[in-house]
Order: structure tokens, then C-alpha cells, then sequence
């Protein structure tokens, strides 16, 4: 099978590809940085550049290809609602229009559980529990990407979203850099009692599930399904395992949620009138997400696309852990 990942100088995207690869695909790839793609070009993908934003570009990215696997998109909570308009539903888009128009049979898009999110706790949440509202652009931009792409399957497109949760592993840039970097500041504090459980999912089961969705079948097709190991796991926990494994002291300081909430609130406010309007290093969102239990129910995955994690928590932290140590050192 041929196939074009999109996204594929990122994390999620770039692991894919390789996957792809050492299972006998022909991978076309895309990304926005040359040098992020040269291991997978080494390894025998063909890589075409081009912003996605341009719907010729897609169009020849589209060609001669049997199913998209669209991991490109704006990611995080802080920018315009144009900026995560423009990057996850226009691209989207675009990418649903070239599948159309160059009789792509099958597109799976990588979504996100963060459209789930409501600053609340919440514990085995089922796709179908989508909120009225959403807290913020990216949640409300994703979902909408997410209606592009169903739209497309009464015009014969073969669609399945995939919505996974706090991936981790070697290649990993965005859960536990931040963190690490902010303890080594001694900047980091547990908010709340600490015992809030979440899910996260190895970058390795993610990959099956995304075999799983291109070779998917019958009924399937068109639906959206919650991707995490299934196995909940308090969050502090789980960074102070890595903080231990980098050498870092133990996360041991604790601060009352209103207190944090409120700190965000005046660093948002900052932010907003600085010129420039920088990411805050401590945000609403991010108070909530570090204090509330929030826990996906992935029976629907499991039941169509036999989707079993094989891969524990404990080995994908160990394996960011790992490559971390190998290309940057302890130090963060």
C-alpha cells in the first residue's frame, strides 16, 4: 500500500512514517522542516515539501496515493482562533479536497481528546460524549477538522479519526520537556492533592492503531475512536518517575488549585499585553489539567479495530527517558 503521512517532521507523524516503513509501505511524506524528514528519506520514504495551506500543493501531494494519514495540524491552547482555524481546519480541508479529487480510498485523521476537556474531572469518557462548548480554539478546532473529514464519507471517501491521549515516547517534544525544564527552575508544584488519574498512550500502541485504521473494514469505517493504554495512572506519578529517571529531585511541593489557578490567571493577563503576546509559562488550562482526573473509555477501539496496548506506561516513559538522555543529555 502507498500511503502519505502528513505531519511526519513532527512527533507523532515522524514515528509513523518509520513504522510504515519497516512494515513494507511505500510512504510518501510532508512536514514543515526538511531536516526532521532525512532520517525517514534515509530510510527510503519519498518526501515532498509544500505548506498545506496550499491546495495545489496537496493536491500533488494526494496523487497516486491509495490513503492519507493526516497528522499535521496547529497544536497547544495559546494563539488566535485564525491561527488554529488555518491550521487544523482549512489544512484539513484541503486534504479531504485532494482525497476526493485524486480518488484517494481511505483518509485517517488524528484528532484529539482535548475536545473533551471542560477544566472538570472526568473519568471513561466515550466518543460520543462531545460537550456543547469547548474550552478553547484548539478543542473547537479539532472537532470541526473532525466534521470535515466524516462529511467527505457520503462522497465515497473511506474516513476513521483517531482521538489519542498524552502520547509518549523516543521523539517526544511536548509533555515532558516543559516539565522538566520547569522543576529544574524550581518552578513546578503539584496542584491539589495529587492523586488526580489520567491516561497516556505509548507512541508504540498508537502505531497499531494506526496500522489497524488503514487496514480497518466494514463497520469500522466512519467513526471516531479514543486511543490511550487504557490503564489510568495518577499524574504526579508519572513525572516524578521521569524526573527520577533524569536525575532531576522529586516533584514535593504542593499548591492549593485556587492559588495556581489564580497565578495563571495574572501571567495570562501578562502575557496578553506584552508585545508579542508570548506563551505563559503557567496558564488556566494547564492548572486544570494537572489537577483533574480525566480518562478515556477505549472499548469502541478495542471491540472494531482490535485494538490491544501492548505497550506500558512505565516502557514509553523509559524510552523518552532514554532518548532524551541520548540527545540532550540530563540537562534540560
Amino acid at each position: 500500500m502507498k500511503i502519505l503521512v502528513t505531519g511526519a517532521s513532527g512527533f507523532i507523524g515522524g514515528r509513523f512514517a518509520r513504522f510504515a516503513l519497516e512494515q513494507g509501505f511505500s510512504v510518501r511524506v510532508n512536514g514543515r522542516r526538511a531536516q526532521g524528514v532525512e532520517h525517514l528519506v534515509q530510510r527510503g520514504a519519498e518526501f515532498i515539501p509544500g505548506d498545506l495551506n496550499d491546495p495545489e500543493r496537496v493536491l500533488a501531494l494526494c496523487e497516486d496515493v491509495e490513503a492519507v494519514v493526516h497528522c499535521a495540524g496547529a497544536v497547544g491552547t495559546w494563539g488566535s482562533y485564525q491561527h488554529f482555524l488555518q491550521g487544523n481546519v482549512q489544512v484539513t480541508e484541503n486534504v479531504v479536497e485532494a482525497c476526493l479529487k485524486q480518488r484517494v480510498r481511505r483518509l485517517v485523521h488524528l484528532s484529539s481528546p482535548s475536545i473533551y476537556f471542560d477544566g472538570k474531572s472526568h473519568v471513561g469518557i466515550r466518543e460520543e460524549q462531545v460537550p456543547k462548548r469547548f474550552h478553547n480554539h484548539y478543542a473547537a478546532t479539532k472537532y470541526l477538522a473532525e466534521q470535515k473529514v466524516f462529511g467527505a464519507e457520503e462522497f465515497g471517501l473511506e474516513v476513521i479519526a483517531l482521538r489519542p491521549r498524552f502520547v509518549t515516547g523516543a521523539g517526544d517534544n511536548s509533555i515532558f520537556p516543559r516539565l522538566m525544564q520547569m522543576q529544574a527552575r524550581k518552578r513546578l508544584s503539584i496542584i491539589g492533592n495529587g492523586l488526580n488519574k489520567v491516561d497516556f498512550t505509548s507512541i508504540q500502541n498508537l502505531n497499531e492503531a494506526l496500522l489497524s485504521s488503514l487496514l480497518a473494514t466494514g463497520s469500522a469505517l466512519g467513526k471516531a475512536y479514543n486511543i490511550s493504554n487504557g490503564t489510568p495512572i495518577p499524574i504526579w506519578d508519572v513525572v516524578n518517575y521521569v524526573m527520577r529517571k533524569m536525575e532531576l529531585p522529586p516533584v514535593t511541593r504542593y499548591r492549593a488549585y485556587a492559588l495556581g489557578y489564580s497565578a495563571a490567571v495574572v501571567n495570562e493577563t501578562a502575557c496578553r499585553l506584552w508585545p508579542g503576546r508570548p506563551e505563559p509559562t503557567l496558564s488556566r488550562m494547564g492548572m486544570q489539567v494537572m489537577s483533574r482526573d480525566f480518562t478515556l473509555d477505549i472499548s469502541r477501539a478495542q471491540y472494531y479495530l482490535d485494538y490491544q496496548p501492548k505497550v506500558s506506561v512505565w516502557t514509553a516513559l523509559d524510552e523518552f527517558c532514554g532518548w532524551w538522555k541520548a540527545t540532550h543529555g540530563t540537562g534540560v
